[in-house]
């Protein structure tokens, strides 16, 4: 069974050129050609009928055809306003559960959509990928999972054990709201225009830490920032100066790393995301954070 008629070269060009355009370098546009990846990605995000999906960067329309045959509700926020039109002929007869969005999705809130997202699938432009989903799962809190197709190195700092070249910030912060459920690799060959990187679609879902204060979360998210300022350093050495401006903090270092049990002469890369959550909690707790 096909899963969207646009998932070919082909059809894709075919598309472009009935509305005289090519793709957009500028803007990272790489569209999906292959049929059973779609047919993958809507696997892996059990998208059902009656989902409610935000899609960013749907391009034509060709992972969105397949997300709306299967019976989700789908916004779309798409920042080229050139394919607005060929959205508008690509989706023809889904109107009363399809609308898109012509605007910056770094820039769109829960009052610009028309309904609150349970799920974010998308096919994402690489350049903005990994503050994307971040961001959405911070901002968004309807949202249940996101399962987005990013370049394999973003992908591999998603999914990173503490100790592993890939573990930083980024994995913490991410780990502060979701958790990496499953995955796939998919090669340049799967594009019109193949990109220069692999991708990986990977899916996850919510996971908030129990007991967890969006304040203790937010400070928990600074203290993985400044361990991972300078990952050489120990965390003592490159929190010191990271907080360089922050007279109390750079004072109250020794006091937290000893209530939390942290060795000082470690590296950030070796807490894992628990450590990282007490770290919050006893800044906060301290009233430095």
């Amino acid at each position: 069974m096909m899963n969207s008629p646009l998932a070919s070269v082909a059809a894709t060009r075919n598309v472009l050129d009935e509305h005289g355009l090519s793709t957009k370098k500028s803007l990272g546009q790489h569209f999906l050609v292959n049929d059973a990846v779609v047919g993958r990605i809507c696997d892996l995000a059990d998208i059902a009928a009656g989902d409610a999906v935000v899609e960013v960067g749907p391009g034509i329309g060709t992972l969105t055809c397949a997300l709306l045959a299967r019976g989700a509700r789908v916004v779309a926020v798409e920042r080229d306003g050139d394919l607005l039109p060929v959205l508008e002929d690509t989706c023809k007869g889904y109107e009363t559960v399809f609308q898109v969005l012509n605007a910056d999705a770094l820039k769109v809130g829960e009052s610009d959509l028309p309904f609150s997202p349970g799920k974010f699938v998308a096919n994402l432009p690489y350049a903005v990928a990994a503050t994307l989903v971040l961001d959405f799962f911070e901002r968004f809190g309807s949202l249940t999972q996101a399962t987005v197709m990013v370049q394999s190195e973003v992908a591999a700092r998603m999914m990173a054990r503490p100790g592993t070249k890939d573990y930083g910030a980024y994995t913490v912060k991410l780990g502060l709201f979701a958790a990496a459920v499953g995955s796939f690799k998919v090669s340049p060959g799967n594009f019109f225009p193949p990109p220069h990187v692999d991708s990986t679609v990977i899916r996850l879902d919510r996971a908030e830490q129990p007991g967890v204060s969006a304040m203790e979360a937010r400070a928990a998210a600074i203290m993985a920032d400044a361990a991972f300022a300078n990952r050489r350093k120990t965390i003592s050495n490159s929190c010191k100066t990271y907080f360089a401006g922050n007279a109390a903090m750079r004072d109250a270092l020794a006091d937290l790393f000893s209530d939390c049990g942290i060795n000082p002469a470690c590296r950030g890369e070796t807490l894992a995301l628990e450590d990282y959550v007490s770290l919050g909690k006893a800044a906060c707790a301290a009233g430095v954070l």
